[in-house]
């Protein structure tokens, strides 16, 4: 565990110092308004994408589960693409359109999820079908807004889409903070009955868990964080799902150990993943989600091969 934390906080050194040379005032301005506002977001937003992975599939005893599977991803994406085909630029809050609904349409899709989950006859399969029914109405209507909209909109929304940390100042940061603060706390407040939720449902009501309660808190708290995220950010792929299982593999699949070292893992892997997207093509930044992408599918296969055997 100790190995695990000294390379994340080495890969996140690195992120920082690693680059063009900063020297005098330009090199001051790279490091404290461009470099280190995206290490900050990165780490909130990898960190929140992992614990909420490793949450998700506990909750519904599912390896594969990710946020992906409540739909807050496509709601995301169904904001988004309804701000992009009315050509919004600002909301009233000052934020991008763009950010604000895509929040809303992440929280929306997340919290229709949460509130079946808290009724108490749903099981987790129960739980899982209406995700996976959330996100196909969600998808077909970004699909029907896509078809409306113009080739602008669209490359905007294809942009969008591939997943981005870039930053100019702290703005990111300061709107994320409370969001994913918030959200992760509540999760890791939970470790105890996740705990109990991950050796049975039965078992768990036997310790006096309710398990109603526990799928909403865990589903709205969980939304909320990846909602900011990805309204923030775009979506990131592969994080909230691989990182859960690299950390499992290495420490065990304790929820004490594992929800802490998923949010600390979580963290170094998206800033690592964002400095690799800077260097991997000196005279253009990669999005970081083509790099998660390409990285976190060959893994989750080298994962399923190992589990297999």
């Amino acid at each position: 565990m100790l190995a695990l934390l000294l390379g994340c906080g080495l890969l996140l050194t690195a992120a920082v110092l690693v680059g063009a040379r900063l020297n005098g005032a330009q090199g001051s301005f790279i490091l404290w308004q461009l470099r280190v506002p995206r290490v900050l977001v990165g780490v909130l937003v990898g960190a929140t994408l992992a614990l909420v992975g490793a949450v998700f599939q506990a909750l519904f005893q599912n390896p594969l589960a990710t946020s992906d599977t409540v739909g807050t991803t496509a709601g995301a994406t169904v904001g988004a693409l309804a701000a992009l085909a009315f050509d919004g630029a600002q909301a009233p809050a000052g934020l991008p359109l763009v950010t604000l609904c895509a929040f809303i349409g992440a929280l929306a899709a997340s919290l229709l999820v949460a509130s079946f989950a808290s009724s108490g006859r749903a099981h987790s399969s129960d739980v899982l079908l209406a995700g996976i029914a959330v996100t196909l109405a969600t998808s077909a209507l970004a699909s029907g807004i896509q078809f409306v909209s113009d080739h602008r909109a669209l490359l905007a929304a294809a942009q969008w889409a591939l997943g981005q940390l870039p930053q100019v100042g702290y703005r990111g940061v300061l709107l994320l903070l409370p969001v994913c603060a918030v959200s992760c706390g509540s999760l890791l407040l939970l470790t105890r009955p996740l705990q109990a939720f991950a050796l049975g449902e039965e078992l768990a009501h036997s310790q006096g868990v309710n398990v109603p309660r526990l799928r909403f808190w865990a589903l709205a708290m969980g939304s909320l964080g990846v909602a900011a995220c990805v309204a923030w950010c775009g979506p990131i792929a592969f994080i909230g799902l691989i990182v859960p299982h690299l950390v499992r593999r290495l420490i065990g699949s304790s929820y004490r150990v594992l929800m802490p070292m998923a949010l600390c893992a979580g963290a170094a892997v998206l800033v690592g993943c964002d400095l690799l997207a800077r260097l991997l093509v000196p005279s253009r930044e990669l999005p970081v989600g083509i790099v998660t992408a390409a990285l976190g599918a060959p893994a989750l296969v080298v994962l399923v091969a190992r589990a297999r055997r």
